[in-house]
């Protein structure tokens, strides 16, 4: 064979450097378990027993409120039979033995602005962490969420932080695994390098090791969607110590000037956020989250419970659908519907989807012909791992 460059490989001028940063910017998507909520209780209200409260309470709502497996098609349109009493079965087993995957102790906006209590309330909600670790009650993710920078006052927020963690590991002896800190209302991006440098700083003084300290940053206003879009190299920057983005839909919807009817999860403004966030942290490892409802049921009347149940769950299939497999959830009712509808969606196609995965490493066609791409296998594969991590099985 003639070669018209010579029968030896060239090294394509400045490919190496292009392949690096590559490979920096781009390490792949996150490879991890990802919870399918984050719970925000506030910093007032939390204690040890919150988790297990949490859980007793959504469990009284589904025995009161779902008595039977014919009520999940009603409420959540699960088809009836097999699936809808294993959707059932599986929520009522997830309430009992592990009712919140990821928690939030909450000093922001759920909490307020307290300058004579916050430290109290933050060593106090310091105790419980510890004493939730030593009982293997904490749940696997775990962390507060801070006042923002852009509220003019991070010394507070900083404050916060550390009189947690210092009392965490203190009290504990270790910083417990699962730890991870949100970071709100991100309105500039140098407010991201400034909380980097205070986690390396509060780090060494805890003696942990570097990079452990990670954080979430929440996107809440255009500002933050800008500088999303325009920042190539913005993880890279952060030393691997962005772990996700968060949507917050009411914050992001009142910046935007939209009306008070129109703040919900699956406004097109919302969408449109949404996708910016994808397509600037794809392929970099960290997590995206959708974000929350923000009611309750109107009374413990079961037409208001299944009211509640329905408009949750059509949020949560909103984000599911568009590929957020995590979102928050505020009140004790929310884990109900949260878990129904997640189980639901991972479980009425997984048989299909392993079908077509085997089909196409048996280099056959798929049933109904189909014929699937590797790029679409890849998918396939992506979506049975993820539920198999969601629905917890082996």
């Amino acid at each position: 064979m003639r070669f018209t460059l010579g029968d030896q490989p060239r090294v394509v001028p400045g490919f190496t450097a292009a392949l690096a940063e590559q490979e920096e910017r781009h390490p792949g998507p996150p490879s991890a378990w990802q919870p399918v909520h984050t719970v925000y209780v506030p910093a007032d209200r939390f204690g040890r027993g919150t988790v297990r409260a949490w859980g007793e309470t959504a469990l009284e709502l589904l025995e009161a409120h779902l008595p039977g497996d014919a009520a999940l098609t009603d409420v959540f349109g699960v088809p009836p039979g097999d699936l809808a009493a294993d959707v059932r079965r599986r929520v009522a087993r997830k309430l009992a033995a592990e009712p919140v995957e990821d928690l939030r102790v909450d000093f922001e906006d759920g909490y307020g602005v307290r300058p004579g209590e916050e430290d109290a309330h933050a060593d106090a909600a310091a105790e419980a962490v510890a004493a939730m670790s030593a009982e293997g009650t904490l749940p696997r993710r775990w962390g507060l969420r801070i006042k923002s920078f852009a509220d003019g006052d991070p010394a507070r927020a900083v404050r916060t932080l550390d009189g947690f963690l210092t009392g965490v590991t203190d009290r504990a002896g270790h910083l417990p695994p699962g730890f991870t800190v949100t970071f709100p209302k991100v309105l500039m991006e140098a407010y991201l390098g400034q909380f980097v440098a205070v986690l390396a700083v509060l780090e060494g003084g805890l003696g942990l090791a570097a990079g452990t300290l990670r954080f979430e940053m929440q996107v809440e206003a255009p500002q933050t969607v800008q500088f999303l879009a325009r920042s190539p190299g913005l993880v890279p920057a952060l030393g691997g110590r962005l772990a996700a983005a968060h949507f917050g839909v009411f914050d992001y919807t009142a910046a935007c000037g939209l009306p008070p009817g129109e703040q919900r999860l699956d406004h097109p403004v919302c969408d449109h956020a949404r996708e910016v966030m994808r397509v600037a942290l794809a392929g970099t490892g960290v997590e995206l989250s959708d974000g929350s409802l923000a009611a309750s049921p109107a009374s413990g009347d079961t037409r208001d419970v299944h009211a509640l149940w329905r408009a949750h769950a059509a949020m949560v299939r909103h984000s599911l659908r568009h590929g957020f497999y995590q979102g928050w959830d505020m009140h004790p009712s929310h884990l109900v519907s949260r878990y129904a509808t997640v189980y639901a969606f991972h479980l009425a196609h997984r048989d299909a989807y392993a079908g077509r995965v085997r089909a196409w490493e048996a280099r056959r066609d798929a049933d109904g012909g189909v014929m699937d791409e590797p790029a679409t296998i890849k998918t396939l594969a992506a979506a049975l791992r993820r539920a198999r991590l969601a629905l917890g099985d082996d």
